[in-house]
């Protein structure tokens, strides 16, 4: 059985890192780090790298059909012992330098963007939305791929165009929208809202093929149906508790400081551990107790 010394790093971001297995294949591990604000927290949420893990490949499994992925094994001998159940084997791919966001209700950097210019990416919305309103259809809201402690920056089409060509562009919008209504649909069934959500891609031999992780609550809002009401943050099951509580009096944590934040207390990391899990749980219609050890 390997060890992850095996294999040498070759990227590491807030949550995961990338390790070589050979030349067509890597080990993507997802880590129980917490970002938020474009700082690496220095609690951990116990579980989240499997709850990540074990979320991608339900959505990779389920939108087989719409899209190729970078998928190849969740349970397999060249899984090291020690990330087992928090890591995959997949694809390379040669990545597109374009976060392929989605957005199906007004919410986060989307509020800002429309409170300002009645538009989001360009894209102009009717007067009177709020946050939390759904949109009159999902819309493609593209951000800069920004490296590790700094910000992605929403952009439009045209600078997508600018980047990849508009064939691509027009290919990854399209898959874009076609993934995030095909996940939507789905979770809503399940009693959840996918308000937004942002995929990766990238190219294998000239194909696009869904990339990184997909649809977690890191990379996702999701918000229960039952307690939907616009006009306000939403309660959610991703990382926006997290958020919340860094920017409430509580945290003592100026934002627009320099300084790191705070370590979460117990109760907000067992409160975000718990999200995490319904998240998976809901969603999925799965038990995580069963998922890999």
């Amino acid at each position: 059985m390997p060890t992850l010394a095996d294999y040498p790093q070759i990227a590491a971001g807030k949550v995961r890192e990338l390790h070589a297995i050979d030349d067509d294949h890597l080990l993507l591990v997802a880590s129980d780090r917490m970002s938020a604000y474009d700082f690496v927290l220095e609690s951990e949420i116990p579980d989240k790298g499997r709850v990540l893990t074990a979320m991608s490949v339900f959505w990779f499994e389920l939108l087989a059909d719409l899209v190729p992925n970078h998928l190849v094994a969740w349970d397999d001998e060249r899984i090291p012992a020690e990330v087992r159940g928090r890591a995959l084997v997949v694809r390379r791919l040669e990545m597109l330098q374009v976060e392929a966001v989605a957005r199906g209700f007004l919410a986060g950097s989307g509020t800002l963007d429309y409170n300002r210019t009645g538009s989001v990416c360009g894209i102009a919305l009717p007067p009177g939305l709020v946050e939390g309103s759904r949109l009159p259809e999902p819309i493609f809201t593209p951000a800069t791929k920004a490296p590790v402690g700094e910000h992605d920056e929403n952009v439009d089409y045209a600078a997508v165009v600018a980047e990849i060509g508009p064939e691509l562009a027009a290919e990854v919008r399209a898959l874009t929208l076609a993934v995030y209504g095909r996940a939507a649909a789905h979770a809503e069934t399940r009693g959840v809202i996918l308000a937004d959500t942002k995929f990766e891609f990238g190219l294998r031999d000239g194909q696009v093929v869904l990339g990184d992780e997909v649809l977690t609550p890191d990379s996702s809002r999701y918000w229960p149906v039952d307690t939907w009401v616009p006009g306000a943050a939403q309660p959610s099951f991703d990382k926006q508790y997290v958020r919340d509580w860094l920017t409430s009096p509580e945290s003592g944590w100026d934002r627009a400081s320099d300084t790191p934040p705070p370590a979460l207390p117990a109760e907000v990391v067992a409160a975000t551990r718990s999200r995490y899990v319904q998240a998976y749980e809901q969603v999925t219609g799965r038990d995580f107790a069963d998922w890999i050890a």
